[in-house]
């Protein structure tokens, strides 16, 4: 394995990048899988709104813990090592996760979320390294074909769940991960791969400097995937709780939430040439908080899709600006790092916390009000200075943070 240079093949760079992409499909699958699939584990397992949302923390956990030795296997043995890790990992959680008890259950769903802890951040590293020239538009590529799974995931669901074909559902997506794998596996020796990059200095005296910016950066990670998975992750419950929908549309409502999401980060980029980024997040703040209150008022499928598609465009530009800034103000890789934590827990815990306050409050509506909360306080976030200082631009080499886990 050879060190990362400008004359990386451009076989092994293509070779390594479409790998990158294939993985990713049903890596976005199993991210959202929770959300569709709540609704049939409570049932299965007879599970209040509080059990419910603590399978998030059992994913999330895992997926936290993960990461760390993400950065080990793939400092130690390189990204494809850790991708041929954390895949199979997530298969095996996917293909057993109704096969026995609730307690195995429990451990598949925590499997799963680990495999997506390794094999996340090594394939994002990864695609980065072998595109030093095309970085930002393989990075938003990647992220296209983890919403391909991430829309899909729903509506396949649903469709499995009408034919009672939930099992073999999970089946071929552990499948196709397995598939992936032993493609990266057979890989042969011509396939260059550059190496994960070495540590730089003590983070602490740089993070000190720049205090209020790096919990403002915080902040923002926590909220950001703690409101996505408490809003999308929350909408088949709730949707399956009017009573006015049938069980598959109401496995199906996530898609909505989760095709906007993709459409408006397909848009971003043509948005960007006339406004501002930290504007157009306040006005993608504004709609996705317009979304999340009008869900609480919605009784039919128009309306639980309406605010869906509203809240999930309006929070579309939000994580991958927020990384663009993150970017340009700190450039240590290992921040980036923290941040990818941070996002993790946040992504666990909030939607627990749903489920435990609609429990308290005897309604999912009252739930539902956590994650507009979350909105409300990323929006005045952004209401700060994001202006940036020469005196205060990191020098640190950057490794950029892409990708939802």
């Amino acid at each position: 394995m050879s060190s990362a240079h400008a004359s990386t093949p451009t076989a092994s760079a293509r070779a390594l990048t479409y790998a990158s992409y294939a993985s990713f499909v049903p890596i976005g699958i199993a991210t959202v899988l929770l959300g569709p699939m709540r609704p049939i584990l409570s049932a299965r397992w007879s599970l209040s709104y509080s059990q419910s949302g603590a399978l998030s923390i059992a994913q999330y956990i895992a997926s936290t813990c993960a990461v760390a030795l993400s950065g080990v296997l793939a400092a130690r043995w390189g990204f494809r090592f850790a991708m041929k890790a954390g895949l199979p990992l997530m298969a095996a959680g996917l293909a057993l996760l109704l096969t026995g008890s609730k307690i195995l259950g429990i451990l598949c769903i925590a499997a799963y979320g680990a495999g997506l802890g390794v094999a996340v951040p090594a394939a994002n590293l990864l695609v980065a390294a072998v595109n030093p020239e095309r970085r930002s538009a393989t990075l938003n590529l990647l992220n296209f074909f983890w919403s391909m799974g991430a829309v899909s995931c729903p509506a396949l669901v649903a469709i499995a769940a009408k034919s009672d074909r939930i099992p073999l559902f999970l089946t071929l997506v552990s499948g196709f991960s397995i598939v992936v794998t032993i493609g990266i596996a057979l890989m042969g020796r011509h396939i260059v791969e550059p190496r994960a990059p070495a540590d730089a200095g003590p983070l602490l005296p740089f993070i000190r400097a720049r205090m209020n910016t790096f919990l403002a950066f915080a902040a923002l990670f926590f909220l950001y995937v703690g409101v996505e998975n408490g809003f999308g992750q929350w909408v088949a419950t709730y949707a399956k709780t009017l009573g006015s929908l049938s069980l598959a549309m109401s496995l199906a409502t996530p898609s909505f939430f989760y095709a906007s999401l993709m459409l408006g980060r397909w848009l971003a980029p043509l948005v960007l040439h006339a406004l501002n980024e930290v504007r157009l997040v306040q006005f993608g703040l504004l709609l996705a908080c317009v979304g999340m209150a009008g869900l609480r008022f919605s009784s039919e499928l128009i309306g639980v899709a309406t605010s869906a598609c509203a809240a999930g465009f309006g929070l579309s530009i939000v994580y991958p600006i927020t990384i663009s800034l993150l970017s340009r103000d700190f450039g240590s890789p290992r921040i980036g790092s923290v941040m990818f934590v941070l996002s993790n827990v946040g992504g666990g815990l909030l939607p627990w916390i749903v489920g435990v306050s609609a429990d308290q409050f005897h309604s999912l509506k009252a739930g539902l009000l956590l994650p507009l909360a979350g909105c409300v306080l990323m929006l005045l976030f952004f209401l700060r200075d994001w202006t940036p200082t020469s005196a205060h631009t990191a020098q640190i080499p950057q490794a950029p943070l892409s990708g939802e886990l």
